[in-house]
């Protein structure tokens, strides 16, 4: 959703683990998602973590911190105190999302709201941190970015941040991208593509597919040999090459789609062979506008199939309805939860703004 990227909805749990015992209503929740993903993407919007070396927890830790200080109500003084207690201690290295992925991938990010929760609670309890951990001598932007970094300014709460000029006049949520599929941000357009020419050719008969897409969509088995030939499920979930070979094999892509078997099937290694991946200069040049990708599909007759996007299931110009994240939900909790609990549980995830508290939500997802 903004050109550093990065998963803002891992800092909710901050402020659900917070709210829960401190019995803070619905509204208070809401305000707090909110101020965290504004924090986060406000500091993603100017610095690609990743090109710099670091993993987005460097700035999830931040926004969950305020979040967590929102719920606890600490004041001006002590939020600076909580951040800067936030970003000294946890400078995470980009090795988590490079090469083959780990198990530590899918929990980096979890570690970072662990320690924005702590930092939040030390502030409250008094404890100072440093007190330039950005602009500073030896701070943040010296250390770990290399230059001064401007932030653009919060959006007016005078129209609720939600018109105004340009991006920078809305709410950072609002320009929150929702997954289709169960993989990585880069991975959703093909995936849907692939899905979308599959009623129209039998696997069996694929003799090539080729891929166009932005520069950070791209991979070759020379630049990203682990994303060619997938160990784990993390380097999967990340893998174009395999994703795409799934979505033509099964018709979908699901948790299902990533177990050490379906990994190591001979005949999606055979389809992964048969895939390419190229840099379309104009898609780059509108990322992050848009994700543009255009997917060409070869059989044995010799015939064409052609499919393209620029903007996937689930980016805010082409978002999911309320009956399809619901149906995401469903998907993604019917292994844990009964069809009433995930009735009970989306009754009151609607009616959040309106809870006085969260132990019905928490009640309701009990296992």
């Amino acid at each position: 959703f903004s050109p550093g990227g990065g998963h803002p909805s891992d800092m909710i749990p901050a402020v659900m683990a917070l709210a829960d015992p401190l019995d803070s209503d619905g509204r208070t929740v809401i305000t707090a998602i909110v101020l965290a993903y504004e924090v986060f993407g406000r500091l993603s919007d100017q610095v690609l973590a990743g090109e710099n070396g670091w993993d987005q927890g460097m700035f999830s830790v931040i926004g969950a911190t305020c979040a967590a200080g929102k719920v606890l109500g600490l004041d001006q003084e002590r939020m600076g105190h909580a951040i800067s207690l936030a970003v000294a201690p946890n400078l995470p290295l980009g090795v988590t999302r490079s090469g083959e992925l780990s198990m530590w991938k899918g929990c980096a990010t979890a570690s970072a709201t662990r320690a924005a929760i702590f930092a939040a609670q030390l502030a409250e309890q008094g404890m100072t941190g440093p007190f330039e951990p950005f602009e500073g001598r030896r701070g943040l932007w010296a250390q770990a970015v290399g230059k001064p970094v401007e932030i653009s300014p919060f959006p007016a709460l005078s129209d609720g941040g939600n018109g105004g000029s340009g991006d920078d006049d809305r709410f950072r949520i609002l320009n929150t991208t929702f997954k289709s599929f169960p993989s990585q941000i880069h991975t959703q357009a093909p995936i849907g593509l692939a899905l979308e020419l599959q009623p129209k050719v039998d696997p069996k008969e694929i003799q090539e597919i080729r891929i166009r897409a932005y520069r950070a969509g791209v991979s070759s088995p020379a630049t990203e040999p682990e994303k060619w030939d997938p160990k784990t499920r993390e380097t999967a979930d990340h893998s174009t090459p395999y994703l795409v070979a799934v979505a033509f094999q099964d018709g979908a892509v699901t948790p299902a789609s990533f177990t050490s078997q379906r990994i190591a099937d001979p005949v999606l290694r055979h389809m992964i062979s048969k895939i390419t991946i190229t840099e379309d200069p104009e898609f780059t040049r509108r990322f992050p506008g848009e994700y543009n990708c255009y997917m060409e599909v070869t059989d044995s007759a010799g015939h064409t199939h052609v499919a393209e996007t620029r903007y996937p299931k689930g980016h805010r110009f082409n978002p999911l309805d309320d009956s399809e994240v619901e149906a995401k939900f469903r998907r993604l909790s019917a292994d844990v939860l009964t069809p009433g609990q995930c009735d009970q549980a989306l009754q009151l995830i609607w009616a959040l703004e309106e809870l006085p508290a969260l132990e019905d939500l928490f009640d309701s997802l009990a296992v």
